[in-house]
């Protein structure tokens, strides 16, 4: 049955994998499903972290502070 959806082949421990199983069957949906959501909150994580990397960076004594009406403006 062909798909639009990108299908990607993953080894993973048993713990892993009784993980997965266990996550699936609570939540009643199919394990490729589970898994999807799973990496999607990891992305989104990630993707936090360069967020706060990226600030850090920015956050010092010296920093200027601009108001939200001049940035919006």
């Amino acid at each position: 049955m062909p798909t639009l959806k990108k299908r990607v082949n993953v080894s993973m421990s048993k713990y892993l994998e009784q993980a997965l199983n266990f996550l699936a069957e609570r939540d009643q949906v199919p394990e490729a499903t589970k898994a999807a959501e799973l990496l999607k909150v990891a992305i989104e994580l990630e993707e936090d972290l360069g967020w706060d990397f990226i600030a850090s960076g920015r956050d010092s004594k010296k920093a200027e502070f601009v108001s939200h009406k001049k940035v919006w403006a």
